[in-house]
């Protein structure tokens, strides 16, 4: 008999048989739920549930939230630095979405701005009191327990933020577009849509002693969200059976993203209104183009692993963090991972210790500029495939190759070059107007930022020839610092600043502080490793503690820095001349 023949005849066998097989199918199913009225033995079960706990947990690590405008905050915190300006108190009221389709926490954006704009300036500390009766939380009732008692002083802010996210206009911009076919044994149809949102935001900088709105500090922005999807369906008969298949692309921009972005660019603009300082210069960074990270996530993908860890290695040996070496570092090195911990909490960013995207894109950000066309280019490093890549500062760079010579919007830099100098910037932050002595008994604040993550330990030597060490401290006990993160001597705005620093005698005082990768403390001598805040023995000048560093660690183990001023007596203020009496 043929084959088809054959086929023919078992599927009359089975269409003879099928009551038959329908009422075997019908005695099975009642089995089946008969047996679910007993409960099942939860034991069967242990090793199933037992999964639960890992099948929980995500499977991407976290990342560090960012906007666009993420660097231009960097950028202000250094504008701010740079214009010396004194803390100032700020405070935020909430900012409201009266449309509720935008349902974000604005305020704490706004509190993450001013923050990240103060990191090395310290130009805002945010004052952090607000009455919700829904809340009630911990902090606020323990604040209004104090409060009552007089156990609690809250300072004044000098500002205050207020705006709302002012208008949420949905689907301004909606394009849709279906087709179809449909035949005797097949349906077949595509779809696709796009649509356009636009999310509106305006903050006020008030002045808060007399809750008026400061006229021309004011920022009004929109930003454009969209989303948009196309599919596939198919649908097909074979025989008395149908099949159907659907498939589907589709992306949504999220509006918390968005409004972080106008958060970030509003605070910028306000800020830098209020401070006068050129922050026009922090809006046109490169990294505030819209497709910055979707550029840089391309070339990620279009690398290997090995291509990626070694561009990232480059990159931190070029900024201090590893030693330049001619032999490319495995992905599992103990000191690469060191090396990438150390970047990423310079950075602000999940420490994972791994070359990840985000670590990518921190490391090579400064190495990304805009071609002569408009659109982001490479900038150092090339392809890892045959197609054209952007110009370095001299010739063109072949395909998996890298750049001996890079160039930046930022810095003129070279991969793979010396690393730069660790610097710490140590100033005076109380000088007013070319100011340069103190009279005994004011009160000296001072600031020390470092370029990178280090230990950091700090001196103090007096007129008389006495020196203490100032940092660590009991109140501060360990000497790790983040790079770029301004430390105050002492930090007045501490509840416990651990000590304060006079003007103590006549003469010359100065401060010195010296930054390791390491804890210094074991290498140094045995009069050196005493209690904080005592004089050391047979130390009188900074310039012998500058010695007993260098012995410890060479030359090039350490960074140190000094800042002096004098002291003067005291000014007598005589007494006011004896008014003549009134007489009539």
């Amino acid at each position: 008999m043929p084959p088809i023949a054959l086929g023919q005849a078992r599927a009359d066998k089975h269409t003879q048989a099928g009551p038959h097989h329908a009422t075997l199918g019908a005695v099975l199913l009642a089995l089946v739920l008969g047996g679910c009225a007993t409960p099942r033995d939860q034991r069967k079960d242990q090793e199933f549930q037992s999964l639960a706990s890992i099948t929980d947990r995500p499977v991407v690590r976290p990342t560090r939230s960012i906007s666009s405008f993420s660097d231009s905050l960097m950028c202000m915190d250094h504008l701010l630095r740079d214009a010396q300006l004194p803390t100032t108190l700020i405070t935020s009221k909430q900012i409201p979405d009266y449309s509720t389709r935008v349902t974000v926490a604005t305020k704490d954006m706004v509190i993450t701005a001013l923050s990240q704009m103060s990191r090395l300036s310290n130009a805002f500390r945010f004052v952090d009191y607000e009455v919700d009766i829904a809340r009630q939380d911990t902090v606020q009732n323990l604040t209004t327990i104090l409060l009552n008692n007089n156990q609690m002083q809250l300072q004044r802010p000098a500002l205050y933020l207020s705006g709302s996210i002012s208008y949420v206009d949905q689907n301004v911009i909606n394009n849709r577009f279906d087709t179809g076919l449909s035949g005797p044994r097949i349906d077949l149809g595509y779809s696709q849509s796009r649509n356009a949102t636009i999310i509106g935001l305006e903050m006020h900088l008030g002045d808060f002693r007399t809750r008026t709105l400061i006229p021309g500090l004011d920022s009004a922005n929109e930003v454009i969200i969209g989303n948009g999807g196309q599919g596939v369906d198919l649908a097909g008969r074979i025989g008395t059976y149908g099949v159907q298949f659907n498939v589907g692309r589709d992306y949504t921009q999220g509006s918390g993203g968005a409004v972080r972005t106008l958060v970030d660019l509003a605070t910028i603009e306000l800020v830098g209104k209020w401070a006068r300082v050129p922050y026009w210069q922090c809006l046109t960074l490169e990294q505030n183009h819209p497709d910055f990270q979707r550029q840089l996530r391309d070339w990620f993908d279009e690398g290997s692993p090995a291509v990626r860890t070694q561009l990232v290695a480059r990159s931190l040996a070029s900024q201090g963090y590893l030693a330049p070496s001619a032999t490319p570092l495995p992905d599992n090195s103990p000191l690469l991972r060191r090396a990438l911990a150390r970047f990423q909490a310079d950075n602000g960013m999940v420490v994972t210790g791994v070359v990840d995207f985000p670590t990518y894109e921190r490391a090579l950000r400064n190495f990304v500029g805009l071609s002569a066309q408009g659109t982001l280019a490479r900038i150092g490093w090339a392809s890892t495939h045959a197609e054209p890549v952007a110009q370095a500062a001299e010739g063109q760079a072949g395909p998996d190759a890298l750049d001996d010579v890079v160039t930046s919007t930022q810095s003129a830099v070279k991969y793979g070059a010396t690393p730069p100098e660790r610097t710490i910037n140590l100033q005076i932050e109380n000088v007013l107007l070319e100011r340069t002595a103190f009279e005994v008994g004011e009160q000296i604040f001072l600031s020390a930022t470092v370029s990178r993550a280090s230990y950091l330990q700090c001196y103090l030597a007096d007129a008389t020839g006495t020196v203490i060490r100032l940092l660590p401290n009991q109140a501060h006990p360990t000497g790790w610092v983040s790079a770029n993160q301004a430390i105050r001597i002492p930090d007045w705005m501490s509840p416990n600043p651990g000590f304060i620093m006079d003007a103590a005698s006549p003469g010359t005082e100065g401060v010195a502080c010296f930054a390791t990768d390491e804890d210094s403390t074991p290498r140094l001598p045995e009069a050196l490793r005493g209690p904080p805040l005592k004089p050391l023995k047979n130390y009188h000048a900074l310039e012998r503690l500058n010695e007993a560093f260098a012995a410890a660690w060479g030359a090039g183990g350490y960074t140190g820095n000094a800042v002096y001023w004098n002291v003067v007596p005291r000014r007598v203020v005589p007494p006011a001349p004896a008014q003549p009496a009134v007489r009539k």
